[in-house]
Formats: C-alpha cells, structure tokens, sequence
C-alpha cells in the first residue's frame, strides 16, 4: 500500500473513533498523523539493504526515517540529495537519467530501490494510533496468561493520569513509545499499544536481552553446571583452538563476575569508538565470542568497568557449553515456557551475517512484564523458584558505576527524584534496558513493575521511560501509596 494511501485511511479512522467516542460520551483522545513533505516524498521506498535484509525510507515531518526490521532510525537532511544518518554516516541517494531515485549509498555501499511502495505494516511505525486500539482507560484483558489484571482505580492509580499520559503519547510529546505496561500489588492496571503494535507482537529488546543472560547464567549456577562466578573465564569456556591471542597473566584471571560487571579488562568499551572491542568492530568478525576473547587487554579485571556488550556473548557461550545446549533451547526449558512465554524469537548466533538482530532477544511486552514481576518476587512464579532466590539478590545488587550510572550482574539502578504530596523523594528502580527505550523497571518500594518498548533507536530522544517515569507515573503511584514498603 502507497504510504500516502495509508495515512489517508489512519486519519480517516481516527476521525471516525473520534466521533463514534463523542456520541457514546467516552472521552476522546485523538492522534496526529505525520506531516508529509513532497520534497522527500521522492525517497519513500524499500531498499536492498546488508545481510539480504531491506531498509524502508519514509518522510516524517522535516525529516526521513529509515526502517530497519523494527527499527527507527532518524535522516537528516545536508543538502539536496544528501543526508546523514544518526551516527553521522553519509546518505546519499541516487538519481537515475530521468531524475528519478533508484538507489542510496550509505557511506561507499550502494543499495538499490526494490520499489516506491512501502507495506503498511512498516508505515504504521510513524503513526502513533494503532488502528482500533481503545485508549480509554479500562482493565486490560484477561487473557489467562498468568497475570492477573485490576482496573487503575483498584490499585488506587487516578485513571485521568493514565488518560493524559496516553494522549503525551498520541501527541508525540513522548515520541515513538511502542508500548507501556503497568502491574502493581499483583495486578496488570495498564496496558496500552501504540505505532501498530499490539498484544501479540514480539518485540526486539536489545541490551534488555543482557538481563537475561544474567538469569540464565543464575539458572546454570543454581543447577551446578557453573561452579561459581569466581571462577575463570578460560576455564568455562570450551578449549581455544588455537589458543587466545593476547593470553596474559590479566585475561587468565578474569573471572565470571568480572563479565558480569562489566570489569572484564578487555579492550571493550562501546562507547567509545575508538576502542578495539567496540560492538561495531565486534558485529562485523566472522565469529563475535572468539575475536572478544582475542582482544588485548587495557585493564586488571574487576578493577574499571566500561560497557562492553560483547562480555554477554561470552557468557551466554558459558551457559551453552556447560548445558550442552543452545542458549535458545536452555532458556526455553528453563525459562521461557515455566513463564508461559509465547510468540518469542532469539535468533542467536554470534557471526556477522546476523549483525542486523545483534543476538537479541525479540519478547511479547506481557512477557517482558513475567520476567520483572519474576524478579519483583525473588524469582519465584505462580509459586515455583524458577531462578534462585540467592542469584536474584545477587545480580541486582549494585557492584561498580559505569559512567555516572550504577551496574550490577548485567542489570542497571536508576534513581529518579520524585516530587508528590508536597515533598520529594528519591526513588530506586532495578532496570533492564535496551537501545531505543526497551525497559524493564522493577520499584521494590512500590510494588511495581512498568514495560516500556519504543523506537527510538540512536536517536536524541531515546529516553521517554525515563522522563515518563519521574514525570506521570511514580507521582501518580506516590499517591496511591503515599508510605512505600521497608526494605
């Protein structure tokens, strides 16, 4: 379907929800479509992009947006037919002798237009109404998933706070938010879907996924097939055939918890570009684990913490070769399906014809959910340990900084300053987190757990969880429980 097609029907359905609320007395919340420039609409199309996957190019205001499986990622214009993309790269579209696109070079590589069509499913990414989603507040469904569900009155949560934090997001005023989910004092009290998500789509986590490898490799030590996170790298990781490069007296040293917490002492820091390990360079090696445990090392392990996402690669690999399994097939018997898991997909394979999933988890937002209340709890769902009690506490409890930001086995602390009832008060989260506003916020002092999934990926508006949380959501639930829990 032609994309202008496609926003033409969106707004006509929304005017028509419009005026269906307005004559059954519900209130109405309405929803912008993107502004659409002619100028740029000579770029919409899908384009051959790496690894056999496509990239779609749609205009969004002043502005392109290039889809990329689920991806957002924003174009900005230079000049004419020049553009840059978030890490600065050229983008360069090209003309044929009729003056008309038919291909883009990203940097030197040349991609070709595959049509000026865009399916609507990719189109209702920059549209924030999901066609026939109800955004009045209401008790989420019941599914019999294993969560319970209240309506936000029954947990003591104002629903106009609900109501006007659906309309910020209908508004765009928190941009490209996929999905928020709210469970407190065991119930699921809000669940909205936005940008053609819904309940059923898997979504892609990113870094999110790395607290999932600290569960795993919880579950693996709980089982015995780990003997202890002090124990060596080399030593948990199948014999090197030819043995590591740079093999010194530091790397023989570095432990599991090292890994863990960042302070591996390899030549690994994402963010700094420059560096030897950073995912970019590790991305594009033929085999990801190997080429991590080649790197040199510029640091005594567990002694300076930088982020490296290559160290969960490394022990996701742990967990595979003490299970015997893949990680996908441990994480299915021992994690997934005594949750309840649905729908899901982890195309994990650490070579560079997957760099475009970069091993990631892709997760329904309810799963996300058991996963934070499974943590909420000690571990423990619908009454049986799934992950030991003792690993929750222990891969939660901050052990080093990076940055300015405190980190523990593969999960984050957020502290969020959170002004109700007159005063203010200084809240910790326990989070998972992923690139373009995968979260998982887990408030002990509060009963709670929220699910955010957006698409703000390497964009300079990728944190609207973080300004939602201190800004709507813990203010309304100070209210609801104006003395939070003892620790």
């Amino acid at each position: 379907m032609l994309l202008r097609e496609f926003v033409k029907q969106v707004r006509s359905a929304l005017n028509m929800a419009a005026i269906l609320s307005l004559i059954l007395g519900a209130a109405v919340i309405t929803a912008q479509v993107p502004t659409q420039h002619t100028d740029l609409d000579a770029y919409t199309g899908v384009y051959q992009y790496r690894n056999g996957a496509t990239v779609a190019i749609i205009p969004k205001n002043a502005d392109l947006v290039a889809i990329i499986g689920q991806g957002l990622y924003p174009v900005k214009r230079v000049q004419g037919d020049e553009f840059r993309n978030g890490p600065g790269q050229s983008v360069r579209f090209q003309r044929n002798g009729h003056g008309v696109v038919d291909g883009l070079f990203e940097g030197s590589d040349f991609f070709p237009l595959l049509s000026h069509e865009v399916p609507s499913a990719l189109a209702a990414l920059l549209v924030p109404a999901t066609p026939g989603a109800d955004y009045r507040s209401a008790e989420p469904p019941d599914l019999r998933d294993g969560l319970a569900v209240a309506t936000p009155n029954e947990v003591g949560v104002d629903p106009k706070i609900l109501d006007a934090l659906t309309q910020s997001i209908l508004d765009e005023r928190y941009p490209n938010v996929h999905s928020i989910l709210l469970w407190k004092d065991g119930k699921l009290f809000f669940e909205r879907y936005f940008y053609g998500y819904n309940a059923a789509t898997p979504h892609e986590l990113r870094s999110a996924t790395k607290s999932f490898d600290s569960a795993l490799v919880g579950i693996a030590l709980g089982k015995k097939l780990i003997p202890s996170v002090d124990a060596r790298v080399v030593d948990l990781l199948p014999p090197a055939v030819p043995p590591y490069k740079n093999l010194d007296s530091r790397k023989e040293k570095m432990t599991l918890s090292d890994l863990l917490s960042m302070r591996n002492g390899l030549a690994c820091n994402d963010y700094d570009p420059k560096s030897p390990g950073n995912e970019q360079n590790v991305y594009n090696q033929p085999e990801w684990v190997r080429f991590a445990m080649d790197l040199p090392m510029d640091a005594t392990p567990g002694t300076v913490a930088h982020y490296c996402s290559a160290g969960p690669h490394i022990a996701v690999r742990i967990v595979e070769h003490a299970s015997r399994q893949s990680v996908l097939e441990f994480a299915e018997a021992n994690l997934f399906k005594p949750l309840g898991f649905s729908g899901y997909r982890w195309p994990y394979q650490t070579v560079n014809t997957n760099s475009n999933t970069f091993g990631e988890l892709f997760l329904r937002p309810r799963d996300m959910l058991k996963f934070g209340i499974l943590f909420a709890h000690g571990g423990v769902w619908q009454g049986k340990q799934i992950v030991p009690a003792d690993w929750v506490k222990r891969s939660t409890t901050p052990v080093t900084k990076i940055g300015s930001k405190t980190y523990a086995y593969f999960w984050w602390h957020q502290n969020f300053s959170v002004h109700g009832n007159g005063e203010t008060r200084e809240v910790d989260t326990i989070l998972a987190t992923g690139n373009g506003g995968q979260k998982i916020f887990i408030v002990p002092a509060y009963r709670l757990v929220a699910v955010f999934t957006g698409g703000n990926y390497n964009s300079d508006k990728d944190t609207p969880p973080n300004e939602i949380m201190p800004e709507i959501v813990l203010p309304g639930i100070l209210k609801a429980v104006p003395h939070p829990a003892k620790k």
